[in-house]
């Protein structure tokens, strides 16, 4: 395949590891500066990426835009880009409901834009065989030979739109639903004065079971802001599906009390989380 000039929105530490991925792949990539924070700078400098600077710069440049974004701002995002002479494929690879994907798939295709369905299932990584992008839309093969090298694993799903999404949002459902359920269960145990005694219960059950539901809730509060955005669309997705969404709608009510964390210099003390989910 011959190089062609990918945009991404926007390299953050997912963002980049896509960038990375097209580039290993003999890509170029663009990016945004306009509006953009000085770390999001530093890391598009350090991997060499070409700045578009405004975005309708980046719609007339690049035949691929990939949208790696916050999951609330996923379909403002794609207005925006709707909004200028965009003319190739858009791949959404947010953490979105399988039927925002399609309505914002719909709104591409009346536009005459080509679209694909994109759901990331692990962390940013560096090496191969640990974090997949899975990809379904009539040019989902066209993407996946944009992304075939690594570090992201790249896998296609089918030709429907929202497929992608879908498994994205099911597997996180479980993943990160059950570390908000660990940090509803350690707040109300420490309220209830039972912390101690659960933990050393857990861990007769599960070997170190309760030091380790401990790290969970620190270590999950840098992300916390990003991820009760998508327990909402987790909840949405489960109604869509015929299933209560209310559990999901709950973890992300938790992630929203530590969402503070956000730019700790430090991971929290489990005190210092469990003292921010009671507050009400």
């Amino acid at each position: 395949m011959s190089k062609q000039k990918i945009g991404v929105l926007h390299p953050g530490m997912m963002g980049i590891c896509v960038a990375a991925t097209v580039q290993n792949s003999g890509h170029e990539v663009f990016w945004i500066s306009e509006g953009r924070s000085s770390q999001t700078r530093q890391r598009a400098e350090k991997f060499n990426l070409s700045d578009a600077g405004t975005l309708a710069a980046l719609c007339e440049t690049c035949s691929v835009i990939i949208s790696v974004c916050p999951p609330h701002v996923a379909e403002e995002m794609a207005e925006r880009v709707l909004a200028h002479s965009f003319q190739g494929v858009y791949l959404d690879v947010n953490a979105i409901s399988p039927q925002r994907t399609i309505r914002i798939g719909q709104s591409m295709t009346e536009a005459g834009k080509d679209f694909v369905d994109g759901g990331i299932i692990g962390l940013p990584v560096w090496e191969r065989g640990k974090t997949w992008l899975y990809l379904s839309g009539d040019k989902a093969q066209k993407v996946a030979a944009l992304c075939s090298g690594g570090p992201l694993e790249t896998r296609v799903v089918g030709d429907k739109i929202g497929k992608a999404s879908a498994l994205k949002m099911c597997y996180a459902a479980y993943t990160k639903g059950t570390t908000a359920l660990l940090c509803g269960i350690l707040a109300t145990a420490e309220v209830l004065g039972v912390r101690g005694e659960l933990e050393t219960q857990w861990s007769r059950d599960w070997p170190n079971f309760g030091e380790q539901a401990g790290e969970r809730v620190r270590n999950v509060t840098a992300k916390a802001w990003r991820f009760s955005g998508e327990m909402a669309e987790i909840a949405a997705t489960f109604r869509g599906a015929g299933l209560p969404g209310e559990f999901h709608a709950a973890a992300e009510m938790i992630y929203q009390r530590i969402a503070g964390f956000k730019d700790a210099f430090e991971t929290p003390a489990l005190e210092e989380v469990l003292e921010k989910l009671v507050q009400k």
